[in-house]
């Protein structure tokens, strides 16, 4: 039996345009972008390309985007590079409580360093909430960073609204757009982002490359040092295959972002039609609209999520239980936490992740063998009682 792959929110296959782009730099054009001779002037080219397929995927300038080793390095120098280079504007910084790991981390880095920062809650689909985030803003309010899309719950905030109301007050606005990124359309200059994240193995691209777009009127530190690689921004010798390969992943889901978009979304509501027809007390958390139609988050009720995906991995279905960052962690999700999920809810829930080479067929297949899997949990629960391990942050 052929495995059925739902959990493209944690990564994706890497596309065949994109790896056949990438083998003649691992190959042929070595040379270290940073050299002056032919080698290195080959290799800059190329990383100059794709910086400016990037660029005008977003409809920003060249000169801001900046490459690094993924988007949580990316999330994370925003944060502590913007903070740093303004800190003498003000120490206070605004964010969510689901944001992803690395822009928490990120944060509670810097409150460690002088810094105050306000969490903000959300509503039951993991919106932002404007009375709270304007009663947040402060004098020495220097930084908002909200994601785009939530990677747990597909939610897409307002992006145009939390940038004007940011830059109302003379502050930045950055955005982790990791998972809004080739699947949207983003246009910074519209939306008045100062700062984007974005990662190429969420778009059929490699792992290890992401990006970080910063305005150029934006002062942002370093974080990395060691050499004058990114405009004098971020040491280290460029990771140029996978750079190249991110140029094209970019170029291909923006080539084909209408039709994607469409059998995703198609797919998605097909697969949510489904679980919730199909299968008993199922229940989908997040907003029918305004998310990315990739992300489904479901609860079963009363079934354990972390032996659900163990048995449904058993039969031939990949799927998580939330961030692969945190998938090895036994805290209950705080994006969950924060929607106002139970912990038994939010110990009970699975996120499903599609992609463009899934198909209707797969779909069918995966709700059959996920409907199996429930029956039989439930079955077991309900004779010898679901025992379920304690975890940290449950009550």
């Amino acid at each position: 039996m052929e495995k059925i792959y739902l959990d493209n929110a944690s990564t994706t296959m890497i596309s065949a345009e994109v790896l056949n782009a990438m083998m003649p730099v691992l190959t042929d054009n070595y040379g270290n972008s940073s050299s002056v001779h032919s080698f290195g002037r080959a290799t800059a080219s190329l990383v100059d390309n794709s910086r400016d397929i990037i660029a005008q995927s977003i409809n920003a300038k060249s000169n801001e985007i900046y490459f690094t080793s993924s988007g949580s390095e990316a999330n994370t120098w925003a944060i502590v590079g913007i903070a740093m280079a303004n800190s003498n504007k003000g120490n206070h910084i605004i964010t969510t409580k689901i944001e992803h790991e690395s822009v928490l981390g990120a944060c509670r880095y810097l409150e460690q360093n002088g810094f105050n920062v306000t969490y903000l809650d959300v509503d039951k689909n993991g919106f932002v909430v404007f009375t709270e985030l304007l009663k947040a803003i402060k004098p020495s309010t220097i930084l908002i960073s909200i994601m785009s899309a939530n990677n747990e719950l597909g939610t897409i905030q307002n992006l145009k609204a939390i940038a004007y109301t940011a830059h109302e007050k003379g502050i930045i606005f950055h955005t982790d757009a990791v998972q809004l990124y080739g699947n949207m359309e983003i246009d910074v200059d519209d939306l008045k982002i100062d700062a984007l994240t974005i990662s190429a193995h969420k778009i059929y691209g490699p792992k290890g490359v992401g990006a970080l777009y910063v305005s150029n009127k934006v002062k942002i530190d370093p974080i990395i040092f060691g050499g004058n690689q990114e405009r004098g921004k971020r040491g280290g010798t460029l990771n140029t295959p996978a750079i190249v390969g991110f140029g094209k992943a970019s170029e291909i889901a923006y080539r084909d972002i209408k039709a994607n978009k469409h059998k995703l979304r198609l797919l998605s509501e097909y697969f949510t039609s489904k679980l919730t027809t199909e299968i008993e007390n199922v229940v989908i958390n997040a907003p029918v609209k305004q998310k990315v139609p990739q992300i489904i988050s479901a609860t079963f009720t009363g079934v354990d999520g972390e032996s659900l995906l163990t048995k449904l991995d058993l039969m031939g279905v990949a799927v998580s239980t939330g961030s692969a960052c945190t998938s090895n962690s036994l805290t209950v999700s705080h994006v969950l936490q924060a929607i106002g999920l139970k912990n038994d809810d939010a110990r009970s829930t699975i996120r499903f992740s599609l992609s463009k080479h899934n198909s209707y067929e797969q779909l069918d297949e995966a709700i059959a063998i996920i409907a199996k899997a429930v029956e039989e949990l439930r079955s077991f629960s309900s004779t010898y009682g679901m025992k379920t391990r304690k975890r940290k942050g449950d009550k």
